[in-house]
C-alpha cells in the first residue's frame, strides 16, 4: 500500500508538470526556459529541458565524464566539502559516494540560477559543462564516510530515531506523506532502479539522491527549502515540493536524525 502511495504521488506530481506544458506551450518572458547545458564530448547526455522552463529529469541519459579530471578540478570544492568529499561543516552536504547524476544536475541548477543564492552560486558559474560532469563522477567514485564531528555527535533519542525510520519506510498516511523509500530506496542509498536505462536511452531514476549518513542539519535545511517552495525547477523538485508541503518541524527533525544516524 505504501509503495503504491509513493508511486501515486510521483505520478500525480509529474502528470501536473506535463499538463502545464500542454496547457501553455508558449512560455512567457517571465517563464523563459532554463538554458540546456551542452557538451561536445557527449551532446546527448543532457536532454532534460522543457519549454516551460523546468528540467524533466525523467528524460536524462547516463552521465559520461572523466573522474580523474574531476579530481584535478576539485580543489575549490574541498574548502567546504573536504578533500575526500566529506563536509567540514554540518550545513554542507557530504559528496563522497553520492549519485553522479544527482550531483551533476544540482550543479546545473546552481549554474542556471535556479537555486537560492549561496556560496555555490559564483563557484558553479565558473564551471563548464564538462567540469560539472567530471566533478560529479569524481565525487561519486569516492567512498562514503562521516566527518569526525558526525562520529562524535551524541546519540539521538531512540523514540526520535524510530519515528524517523517509520516515516522513511512507511510514510504517514494521515498527513498524506508517502514513504521516502519509494524514491530513495529501502537503504536510503538512492532509487533501486537508478542504473536502469529504458528503451529510449533515458535513465528516469538516476537523479534521486542517496540520503543515508548525510548531515542532519543539511537535511533539515534541504527539507525546509522544499517545504517553503524554494526549489521548483525540475520534475524531482515537483515531487519533493508536494511532499515538503506536508512536513512539519517534528517530521523534518525525525527524518533528518534517522538518516544521519545511518552508516555510510
Amino acid at each position: 500500500m505504501f509503495a503504491f502511495a509513493a508511486t501515486f504521488t510521483l505520478a500525480a506530481a509529474l502528470a501536473g508538470a506535463d499538463e502545464a506544458v500542454m496547457q501553455d506551450p508558449a512560455p512567457s518572458a517571465e517563464a523563459a526556459p532554463a538554458p540546456e547545458p551542452t557538451s561536445e564530448a557527449d551532446p546527448a547526455a543532457t536532454q532534460a529541458v522543457s519549454t516551460q522552463g523546468y528540467r524533466d529529469l525523467r528524460r536524462i541519459t547516463p552521465l559520461r565524464g572523466d573522474p580523474a579530471a574531476g579530481k584535478a578540478k576539485s580543489e575549490l570544492c574541498a574548502a567546504c566539502h573536504g578533500a575526500a568529499g566529506i563536509s567540514i561543516a554540518p550545513n554542507f552536504p557530504n559528496l563522497a559516494g553520492q549519485r553522479a547524476d544527482y550531483l551533476y544536475w544540482e550543479l546545473v541548477e546552481y549554474q542556471s540560477g535556479a537555486m537560492p543564492e549561496s556560496a555555490m552560486t559564483p563557484l558553479a558559474a565558473s564551471l563548464s559543462d564538462q567540469d560539472m560532469r567530471d566533478l560529479a563522477l569524481y565525487y561519486a567514485s569516492l567512498p562514503a564516510g562521516r566527518a569526525p564531528a558526525q562520529e562524535e555527535a551524541p546519540t539521538q533519542d531512540a523514540a526520535l530515531l524510530e519515528r524517523g525510520r517509520q516515516l522513511f519506510m512507511e510514510g504517514e498516511p494521515g498527513q498524506g506523506l508517502p514513504p521516502c523509500q519509494g524514491c530513495h530506496g529501502a537503504d536510503a542509498g538512492g532509487h533501486p532502479l537508478a542504473a536502469h536505462v529504458d528503451r529510449d536511452g533515458h535513465a528516469p531514476w538516476a537523479a534521486y539522491p542517496a540520503l543515508r549518513g548525510q548531515n542532519a542539519i543539511y537535511l533539515q535545511l534541504r527539507l525546509n527549502a522544499f517545504r517553503t517552495g524554494q526549489l521548483h525547477h525540475s520534475t524531482n523538485d515537483f515531487v519533493m515540493g508536494g511532499v515538503g508541503q506536508r512536513l512539519d518541524d517534528d517530521t523534518i527533525s525525525a527524518l533528518s536524525a534517522w538518516l544521519a544516524a545511518q552508516g555510510p
